[in-house]
């Protein structure tokens, strides 16, 4: 009986010590909003030229996100088709599973989902927080993610950083250094404001990606919540006329 209780115990406070666990570093909030055609238009755009040469996402058709985002097959074709020839292609990727692994180092994911996997704030700060590391083989580090494989495919825009360190003591007494800034030292082709924007925009993309029936719910669930407030107006009136001559 102490067993089953003990059991029960550890799954009921699961939810909460995953919570208190919690991630090790502050995340930012991203702030996006899927009813932003312009921002999901440009989240795409960046996502076609800088994420899909190495990551998939092999369950998103090109002609279901021109729909949703407005755009035409022509449009489609034009502006976000590089590696695929039909507008009803799902969006894959031409470099092999073998190659990526042998030159990154480990399988490169593929990035329909992952914004449901790691969340907007995880994408949005891991995306604003490459700065450079020469002991790394891509030459780059990560605030959110240390050690990573990926190279900072977005350099261009942002320009390349270097942290500034601040050295603290941890609860057993020894020196450990903290970033606490950064010092630019290649200058991208976007200010700090505009390379937020464009990750804010790119981050609003993929979210959209990882469930792209998320904005027909909430156009549906507008008038779901119209025909609840109806049909209780409804309801009330019947029960009044049902119970008028006991009450």
């Amino acid at each position: 009986m102490k067993k089953i209780i003990s059991a029960f115990l550890i799954l009921a406070l699961a939810p909460a010590l995953s919570l208190a666990a919690g991630p090790s570093v502050p995340l930012d909030k991203a702030d996006i909003d899927l009813h932003d055609k312009d921002s999901l238009r440009n989240g795409a755009r960046l996502f076609v030229n800088y994420c899909l040469s190495c990551h998939s996402a092999a369950y998103m058709r090109y002609n279901r996100m021109g729909q949703d985002l407005g755009l035409t097959d022509a449009q489609v074709k034009e502006n976000l088709m590089f590696a695929a020839e039909k507008v009803g292609e799902t969006m894959t990727i031409a470099m092999p599973a073998n190659d990526a692994k042998a030159w990154f180092g480990t399988k490169v994911p593929d990035l329909t989902v992952v914004a449901r996997a790691r969340g907007a704030d995880w994408l949005y700060s891991y995306l604003r927080g490459f700065y450079l590391d020469d002991s790394r083989p891509w030459g780059v580090n990560n605030t959110v993610f240390k050690d990573v494989g990926m190279p900072h495919v977005l350099w261009e825009l942002e320009g390349l950083r270097k942290p500034i360190y601040e050295t603290r003591k941890d609860h057993e007494g020894n020196d450990v250094k903290h970033i606490v800034g950064f010092e630019e030292v290649v200058p991208g082709k976007l200010s700090r404001a505009e390379y937020d924007q464009a990750v804010r925009d790119l981050v609003n993309f993929m979210v959209y990606m990882g469930e792209p029936a998320k904005l027909k719910r909430y156009t549906i669930g507008v008038w779901v919540l119209l025909y609840l407030a109806l049909l209780f107006v409804v309801a009330y009136a019947l029960k009044r006329e049902y119970w008028k001559d006991i009450h």
